[in-house]
């Protein structure tokens, strides 16, 4: 459909599709705003995004090449009189730098595959969307982004698009078994080392995220997606454990009550102190703030606790530095306390298919309520009133103006000219690694873990760790996925390579014994704009910023982002009602309109019921053989009881 085909008026027209112009997106359509989301790119979600391995492949080939600074088209003909144009700027290539990549099986194997990879590359293109998705980006109806991973989601469980969220627990199901090589790979005691060719073929099983975080199950994310009714797009795991690397070591570290009494690594005077201790933290004592502005490592001390203790309760549970103030670092292990329990042994969530999938979420429940889609299409240009200082309309990639009251952008759009002072320093350092077997084995080959590691020298930072298995369906059988971050202080390779070294098998490591194999690695670095603050841009009034990922494990400072500025748009307004359920929704004869009396949504949910009949038959079909296989019950995520 061509351009001027769209709509030439909306209430919001938001650029990117991040975790939080998503979440916008979705609140802005529920209560009936008229939305226009759009994204240059050919995926979902940004910097969020999760990619398959040839996508990823793809992915990185971008960032190497030189990206061309388009010619700015003369658009002055549009501008009418009292009017001024804003140029955005069409790259986003700086938000990521020193892209490495390291492959650590034969070459031979490599070569081998190069003709298949590229094929493979160009049919899933970078975030394995299906190909009827970017034929008409322009498609001017409710589109619905969820499509983008069914055929990834044909492989595995089904999708759960009229059910509600569920989170599954240990074993993998039947129909997502390895194949015979690398059964026989778990069962022998020599394993045979998975070969770049397996991983190229195997690539479409792999959901690699660019930015690496957990939900946290009592945090701001998780409540909103239940508020939202928005969980019932997506399946979640729970993280198993909590492992901490110290003394050259990987540990478990017991966080629950039962892992305290379960644990061998306490003595049974030590348990006795954490549980004091930990059920102490609940209530705020004089006696922890009188430790108010020193560090928190010296309060812990002071508590006589003991080495192992100290160490688990900084680095683990409360997750600071050793000089973090002791009112934060109570506040950080008094919310770790607060999440566990409510959906398993420990506080935290995953995404299945990976945490790109929660952007995608959020952007189907816009589409469901009326919101339009264009992928490779962007915003060029502001058009903006002289007198009042407000967007009135925005000027397209293909020249179409469109009118529109309030106008939210990803921060890379950003032209440096409307940045306020310096830009924003702070980076993360980000690494994938692909490896052949658990950082900590263990009787279950499908563990979901969480580990921390402190400074390993002096002027280092401390790294956040989470190591995925397969059946998060984030890679393929007789692999894991482990992907590492911590704010950058050098390149990431700088920072994170000594660690990878010390805690995996490379060519580089001096102790190459009982460690696990990295088969293909990747580092990189991504800006941190969430530190600029509101004020730090020279934008009119009615234009909003949406910074991109940032450095803390949650999700918090993206939907506080996202509820920010729906409040200052619609203060009125609830953010992020509860949808009706598609069972809830009643038709009047052949009138679309829900009960609720909001039309846009009846119509998307009418659409939909008969546009994916017989995916949701399939699905049934897999929810029911997937209920058969997995032996402990499948809780949903839901409100608390």
């Amino acid at each position: 459909m061509a351009a001027e085909d769209l709509p030439s008026e909306f209430d919001v027209v938001i650029l990117g599709t991040g975790l939080s112009e998503s979440v916008v997106a979705a609140a802005f359509s529920r209560v009936g705003q008229r939305v226009l989301h759009v994204d240059r790119r050919s995926y979902y979600a940004a910097n969020w995004a999760s990619f398959t391995f040839n996508g990823l492949l793809t992915w990185i080939q971008q960032q190497h090449e030189e990206s061309q600074p388009e010619e700015a088209q003369d658009w002055s003909s549009l501008v009418e009189e009292g009017e001024e144009l804003i140029q955005l700027s069409n790259s986003d290539s700086a938000s990521i730098s020193n892209v490495q990549v390291y492959c650590y099986t034969s070459e031979e194997d490599k070569e081998e595959e190069e003709a298949p990879k590229s094929t493979e590359e160009e049919e899933e293109e970078t975030g394995g969307a299906k190909e009827d998705d970017v034929k008409e980006p322009l498609e001017a109806e409710s589109a619905d982004p969820k499509e983008d991973t069914e055929e990834q989601q044909e492989e595995g469980t089904a999708e759960g698009g009229e059910e509600q969220a569920s989170h599954t627990e240990g074993e993998e199901p039947e129909a997502d078994q390895p194949a015979p090589s690398a059964v026989q790979s778990q069962s022998e005691p020599t394993k045979k080392k998975v070969s770049y060719a397996q991983l190229v073929k195997e690539g479409r099983r792999f959901n690699i995220d660019l930015v690496s975080k957990l939900m946290y199950s009592r945090g701001s994310l998780v409540d909103l997606l239940i508020k939202s009714n928005v969980s019932r797009y997506a399946e979640f795991k729970n993280v198993t454990r909590i492992l901490t690397y110290r003394n050259g070591q990987v540990e478990q570290v017991p966080c629950s009550r039962a892992d305290v009494f379960a644990s061998r690594q306490l003595s049974v005077v030590e348990k006795r102190k954490l549980m004091r201790f930990l059920t102490s933290c609940v209530e705020e004592t004089e006696e922890q703030q009188a430790y108010n502005g020193r560090p928190y490592l010296e309060f812990l001390r002071d508590q006589q606790l003991g080495e192992n203790l100290e160490h688990f309760l900084l680095h683990s549970i409360a997750m600071v530095t050793e000089d973090t103030p002791t009112e934060e670092g109570l506040a950080s292990t008094r919310h770790f306390l607060r999440c566990l329990g409510r959906y398993g042994n420990t506080p935290f969530l995953f995404p299945v298919y990976g945490l790109g999938e929660i952007p995608q979420c959020f952007c189907r429940m816009c589409a469901v309520f009326g919101g339009i889609y264009c992928l490779r299409h962007s915003i060029t240009c502001l058009l903006v009133d002289k007198d009042s200082n407000r967007c009135k309309a925005v000027i397209d990639s293909r020249g179409q103006r469109i009118s529109c009251s309030h106008f939210v952008m990803e921060d890379s759009y950003v032209g440096a000219d409307r940045k306020k002072g310096a830009s924003p320093t702070r980076s993360l350092s980000r690494a994938v690694l692909i490896t052949d077997c658990s950082i900590l084995p263990s009787d279950s080959d499908q563990q979901v873990s969480m580990v921390t590691v402190p400074p390993v020298a002096a002027g280092s930072p401390a790294v956040k760790m989470v190591e995925l298995c397969s059946s998060t369906m984030t890679c393929m059988p007789g692999t894991y996925l482990v992907h590492l971050t911590c704010q950058s202080v050098g390149s990431a390779y700088e920072d994170l390579s000594p660690v990878v070294t010390r805690m995996f098998c490379t060519p580089e490591s001096t102790d190459k014994e009982n460690h696990p194999s990295v088969l293909w690695c990747l580092y990189f670095n991504m800006v941190d704009s969430s530190g600029l603050e509101v004020e730090g841009y020279d934008l009119p009034s009615n234009v909003y910023v949406c910074s991109g990922p940032d450095a803390s494990l949650g999700h918090d400072h993206a939907i506080k982002q996202a509820e920010s500025i729906f409040q200052k748009i619609l203060p009125d307004e609830d953010f992020c009602p509860p949808a009706p359920n598609p069972e809830d929704i009643i038709y009047d004869g052949d009138n679309t309109a829900s009960s609720m009396g909001e039309g846009g949504e009846g119509e998307g949910e009418e659409e939909r019921d008969g546009e994916n009949k017989d995916e949701e038959e399939k699905g049934e079909e897999g929810e029911e053989k997937q209920e058969e296989e997995v032996k402990e019950e499948e809780p949903s995520l839901h409100p608390e009881e």
